[in-house]
């Protein structure tokens, strides 16, 4: 009978260790995979919302450019991309700010 019930201790304390890795494991990913993309997240989101005229900017498209205006009202952004070419892209979709880009390398 005690043997019945040691094994069924042992299975108990087996559970318990598997949450506790399962827990280890989410805590590992939260701190090198989601927040670190967070993070990125909220510098891209600051970044597109102090878009000024001038700024030389990346699309997502891969477009290189100056930002001529930004409208907030449409929340578009025409970018000069050679001259006298001016397209208008959604301002979620820039991302980098080229000469702050240049001047890190």
């Amino acid at each position: 009978m005690t043997s019945i019930v040691l094994a069924a201790q042992a299975a108990q304390g087996g559970g318990m260790s598997m949450i506790i890795m399962m827990v280890a494991i989410f805590a590992i990913m939260w701190f090198f995979m989601i927040r670190p993309q967070q993070k990125k997240q909220k510098e891209i989101q600051k970044f597109q919302n102090e878009l000024t005229e001038g700024t030389e900017v990346v699309t997502g498209g891969g477009i290189h450019g100056t930002v001529k205006s930004v409208d907030l009202a449409k929340n578009t952004v025409e970018v000069k991309i050679a001259r006298d070419v001016v397209v208008t892209v959604e301002k979620t979709s820039v991302y980098k700010d080229m000469a702050s880009t240049i001047q890190s390398k």
